[in-house]
């Protein structure tokens, strides 16, 4: 039997008591990604000390460049799949590990399955040695393409489970199971969110979904890509606002283990998004239309009553103001340059 691979992740400086009861020793799955690169900095700016494990294989190091000699922050490579354990306290973490966008997720789909299932298995045990919190980051994929609008936490959802999407969206309510169960038999202290449509600075300009492809296109002058007429809608979160409900979940000491949708309920057709688009980055590319995607979700808009009510949550960030930082990320990202908001951090 291989012994498992143990982390020694950085102790960072010592800490008074006072100190340790507001801040944390955090461990952030898939930190190297969109969201955990973001997150990783916000928990940095407040003081914790952070731990950003990460495989690599959709997630950047130049997302967590002007990270990397912060004194609180330590990068680990390594897949969850496999199993790990990091020596020292760990109060929190947050297990975002799993590509996100379809493209990328369909490239290995039994390795997305394994990551969310076999890795949920294994930060679930990490959490039950440490005595840790940790909240999964489950998806809107979960309801399937849904037969009803919006979408609530009871909604069980409409998933094929033998789509090209399946491997992302069955792994995901799978790794759900696992974290309801946990908590009813080990009492793990568990924290469920279901995530909708994110967008902002540091999405992968290859990621293959609305925001990234429309504003990437419309940049560099393309033909700008909608799926069938274009009528499918989604419901776009700016990423601060993600976070923010992120947060807000985690330190919830009453929510319990049920989940709660973090999403923005303001909906908009694929072709709407298309226009703001190509207004806001002054674009003259044509749309053109190409078939549906197999199993492509028809419409996504969260019931955010859960959050509204239990974590005084709701989203702030309109889309044309989250998309001024996001357009002017991929412009940097086109010209090779680093965004302005990471220059200015390190």
């Amino acid at each position: 039997m291989s012994e498992v691979p143990r982390i020694f992740a950085p102790y960072f400086p010592v800490r008074s008591k006072q100190d340790r009861s507001k801040q944390h020793r955090i461990l952030i799955t898939g930190g190297a990604g969109f969201l955990g690169s973001n997150l990783s900095e916000r928990l940095l700016a407040a003081g914790h000390r952070v731990i950003c494990l990460d495989n690599l294989l959709t997630g950047r190091l130049e997302n967590i460049a002007h990270l990397r000699g912060h004194p609180n922050f330590a990068f680990v490579k390594h897949d969850v799949i496999v199993p790990f354990e990091i020596d020292g306290c760990i109060e929190r973490i947050y297990n975002l590990a799993c590509p996100a966008s379809p493209p990328k997720y369909q490239l290995d789909p039994i390795h997305t399955f394994q990551t969310s299932v076999i890795g949920a298995m294994n930060v679930l045990e990490l959490a039950q040695r440490k005595g840790a919190r940790i909240l999964q980051a489950s998806t809107s994929e979960v309801y399937g393409d849904p037969e009803i609008t919006p979408q609530s936490e009871s909604y069980r959802g409409q998933v094929n489970t033998f789509g090209p999407r399946a491997c992302y969206d069955e792994g995901k309510r799978a790794a759900e199971t696992l974290f309801h169960d946990h908590f009813h038999a080990y009492g793990t202290d568990i924290r469920i969110m279901r995530i909708f449509n994110t967008y902002g600075p540091r999405m992968d300009p290859e990621d293959g979904r609305v925001v990234s492809n429309f504003v990437m296109q419309a940049l560099q002058g393309m033909p700008i890509t909608l799926y069938g007429a274009g009528e499918q809608t989604r419901s776009l979160c700016y990423v601060d606002d993600l976070l923010d409900g992120m947060h807000a979940l985690m330190e919830n000491n009453d929510i319990g283990p049920a989940p709660v949708n973090l999403g923005n309920p303001v909906e908009f057709s694929v072709a709407q998004i298309a226009q703001v688009v190509c207004e806001m980055t002054g674009s003259r590319s044509k749309l053109i239309h190409c078939d549906l995607p197999v199993d492509d979700p028809r419409q996504r808009r969260p019931d955010i009553t859960r959050a509204r009510t239990l974590l005084n949550w709701q989203p702030k960030v309109d889309l044309r103001a989250g998309l001024v930082p996001t357009i002017a990320y991929f412009q940097s990202q086109i010209l090779g340059q680093p965004a302005a908001q990471e220059a200015a951090f390190a």
